[in-house]
């Protein structure tokens, strides 16, 4: 993955101060969530531009090698998530690009928000705990973290207190509500600042979900 990623964008109305780059799951494009901004009701003195990036087509095991755009490979549908480590790291190092072309563009670092669905969630917990710079927050959504160990090791200093928000589906079939909390609860250990919400939803947002992200980011954008 070492081309650049393309992406979709929503420009801010006003001068442009905070960026949102929020990942999709797997199957997905850049489009899955454009049309969540409007519905966010965020304070437009913010102004925040949103980053949604397209994930590369690969293969996809579980899904019978079948290509479709893809954050990194799926080996097994077990509890615990064979995944492509290698593939997760790719993707990491081509947000951390993004990141970077915006704090290129003179938004500070503590400006800039990560958000992520499913798979996406994954890569944007990684790229933004590993971070050498302070990050304004992380928002992982039906998520899991398969390379919680890798963290352990690999974490920077600069977003040791950068709060997270995840949330998840109670019924959710595809990634299991179990292994959402124990990343949550993992990355607590760790120290870190988690805000959990679940809701009775399968693997999807809900309208409560959609004004919870709406808060998080509203608050953590006011500084």
């Amino acid at each position: 993955m070492d081309a650049k990623l393309s992406t979709v964008n929503i420009e801010p109305t006003t001068a442009h101060t905070h960026s949102v780059i929020w990942l999709h799951g797997l199957g997905a494009d850049g489009h899955d969530f454009e049309s969540i901004v409007p519905s966010l009701h965020l304070n437009e003195e913010a102004g925040i531009h949103f980053i949604f990036p397209n994930a590369p087509s690969q293969a996809v095991t579980i899904n019978g090698g079948a290509n479709m755009p893809a954050w990194y490979d799926i080996l097994e549908m077990s509890m615990e998530r064979q995944v492509d480590v290698a593939g997760i790291y790719q993707s990491v190092a081509a947000i951390e690009q993004l990141i970077r072309e915006e704090i290129t563009k003179g938004i500070p670092s503590e400006n800039i928000l990560l958000a992520g669905f499913s798979q996406g969630g994954v890569v944007a917990l990684h790229t933004g705990l590993k971070y050498p710079q302070k990050l304004a927050g992380i928002i992982a959504l039906s998520t899991y973290l398969p390379t919680i160990e890798q963290l352990k090791i690999e974490r920077s200093p600069a977003n040791n207190t950068t709060p997270i928000f995840m949330a998840h589906g109670i019924l959710d079939t595809v990634v299991d509500v179990e292994i959402g909390k124990k990343a949550a609860d993992g990355l607590v250990a760790m120290g870190y600042d988690v805000r959990w919400h679940d809701y009775v939803i399968e693997h999807s947002l809900c309208v409560e979900e959609v004004d919870d992200i709406a808060a998080f980011i509203n608050e953590i954008f006011a500084g």
